[in-house]
């Protein structure tokens, strides 16, 4: 019996001292110092409004997307039996949250290159894109690419075009 109590009184002093030092310790320990010492050299991430215009390509293969002034209609319509199909499940076509954000005035405020890098490479945008990671912050879920095609992808574009301007 008093074997046990020994070990219950180990095993509480051992808990106690486990507990004060997650909970700090000094203002003078090396510890806290260093920790202060390593995230004042690391570069602070500034905050990105994702409801705001940008002018950022993204992250992904579409560097380059050439968009007539006029909207193709044919593509349009390509394009939103294509949405419909794959994107309907988490956005709308108004401002209104779904599971994802609303999609209206999305191509006047993303490049046509964001908008295809986000359907097209979203886990990737969502690591390594400002705007992409501001809106996993707001919306709390990640994107699930949809195994388009470049092709699918850039009807999707234009009948996102044809909504914004309609």
């Amino acid at each position: 019996m008093r074997k046990i109590k020994m070990l219950i009184a180990v095993f509480s002093f051992c808990g106690a001292v486990a507990f004060l030092s997650a909970c700090g310790g000094s203002e003078n320990s090396t510890e806290n110092t260093d920790a202060t010492t390593q995230s004042a050299d690391e570069p602070a991430e500034e905050a990105v409004d994702p409801n705001a215009k940008s002018d950022s390509k993204g992250v992904g293969k579409f560097t380059s997307v050439d968009v007539p002034a006029t909207i193709d209609d044919a593509m349009a319509a390509k394009g939103q039996a294509i949405f419909e199909t794959k994107c309907t499940p988490c956005h709308k076509l108004t401002g209104e949250k779904l599971v994802g954000p609303g999609l209206k005035n999305i191509t006047n405020l993303r490049t046509p290159e964001w908008i295809m890098n986000m359907i097209t490479n979203p886990e990737e945008m969502t690591k390594k894109d400002p705007i992409a990671k501001a809106l996993f912050e707001e919306h709390l879920i990640q994107m699930v690419g949809q195994n388009v095609s470049d092709d699918e992808t850039r009807q999707i574009l234009e009948y996102l075009r044809k909504n914004d301007k309609g």
